[in-house]
């Protein structure tokens, strides 16, 4: 059952995820307006964070009510209930209570079923702070850098991940981690580097505008947003092994929240802001955007293909995310990367380079530590 559980939970992201990536890469560049005369980028990412955002709360809050067992309260369908917080040692080993809610024979009275929702809350709005300020990072990181270059910067995200589950919660991963880790990260670098040039689309005057400013900028953009993702994945882990919620639970609230942020930034006449707020004039993003959809009707689709499918691809993302955990994961979304290249070299017979080969076979010896130590505990236990 966990083999299938985890079969279909890969099929979900791959298919999502490979639709996401073309709509994300097509809002990266201009669309001609209406006249046919001029072309323009879109410059408003909290606008299509927001728009994501609701789609896959809606989706999620669908979902749970279909899934929803008899007798259910509203509190426990969306994961508020104080029955559903796992026993949490301290370091001093004193638990704060019992994974039904109730206090132990310490003297301390049972914490109320307010002060556990927000307690919950308040980590669910922890990430979503991270989520609403990593997305904008990336986005404006395809002004500066390559489709690629960005793809090989995300490759390596495992890295973060690992080191702010470490940083922020303190956490101990098993030492084949640590393998699976550096060989997957060593494996989509060395595929990503020997692939060649990779056809960055910025162009100067004729030429491709690879300056060391440029590079610089888009890079440290991309930095930003590793690190931010890393946080809510440590955030996440965290979350599941405090509290016994889903992930659709998890997956409701922290869109739900970011939903309420991005509107609110959307909404507020901020001055110009690099990359949180790139829209000039005073104008809010949300009139700005809308007032785009209006100009370059040609946006529509992507648009719609990218909501939708991250979405959907949420629903897979957070299954994943809680039967699974983060670096499981990030290596189903890296290895996802490398399969889309891979296709990409059937469909359109492309000719890959040895080293390329060899970046391909490094990232499955990842994998198969992976599945060797899961398959081998599954044996023992």
């Amino acid at each position: 059952m966990s083999f299938l559980r985890l079969a279909v939970c890969v099929i979900g992201v791959y298919s999502m995820f490979l639709l996401w990536a073309i709509s994300q890469e097509r809002l990266s560049v201009p669309f001609l307006s209406i006249d046919g005369k001029t072309s323009e980028k879109f410059k408003s990412p909290i606008f299509l964070s927001t728009c994501q955002s609701a789609l896959s709360f809606t989706s999620a809050l669908i979902y749970l009510l279909l899934r929803r067992k008899p007798r259910q309260t509203l509190p426990q369908i969306l994961g508020l209930s104080p029955s559903e917080v796992h026993t949490h040692i301290k370091s001093n080993g004193v638990a704060n209570g019992t994974a039904n809610g109730h206090a132990k024979s310490n003297g301390h009275a049972s914490p109320s079923r307010f002060s556990l929702s927000k307690s919950l809350l308040l980590r669910y709005l922890q990430c979503s702070l991270f989520i609403t300020f990593a997305a904008p990072f990336g986005f404006a990181a395809l002004s500066h850098v390559s489709y690629p270059a960005m793809v090989l910067a995300k490759s390596c995200k495992l890295v973060p991940v690992m080191v702010m589950n470490v940083v922020l919660y303190r956490r101990a991963f098993a030492r084949h981690k640590y393998v699976v880790v550096a060989l997957v990260t060593v494996g989509i670098t060395m595929f990503m580097g020997f692939g060649g040039d990779g056809g960055g689309k910025h162009k100067t005057g004729g030429q491709r505008n690879s300056t060391l400013l440029h590079t610089t900028i888009g890079m440290a953009y991309l930095l930003i947003n590793l690190v931010l993702d890393g946080a809510t994945n440590s955030t996440q882990d965290e979350i599941f092994t405090r509290y016994k919620v889903s992930g659709q639970q998890m997956m409701l609230w922290i869109n739900l929240i970011c939903t309420i942020l991005t509107s609110l930034i959307s909404v507020l006449p901020l001055p110009y802001i690099p990359v949180l707020h790139p829209s000039t004039g005073g104008e809010t993003e949300l009139r700005g955007a809308i007032e785009f959809l209006r100009t370059h009707p040609s946006i529509i689709y992507p648009l719609v293909q990218f909501a939708l499918t991250g979405a959907l691809g949420q629903l897979f993302i957070f299954e994943t995310l809680q039967h699974f955990g983060s670096l499981t994961l990030v290596t189903i979304t890296l290895t996802r990367k490398l399969f889309t290249m891979l296709l990409s070299v059937v469909v359109y017979n492309h000719k890959l380079a040895p080293g390329q080969w060899a970046g391909a076979g490094v990232v499955f010896a990842g994998i198969s530590v992976e599945a060797w130590v899961k398959r081998r505990g599954e044996q023992l236990a």
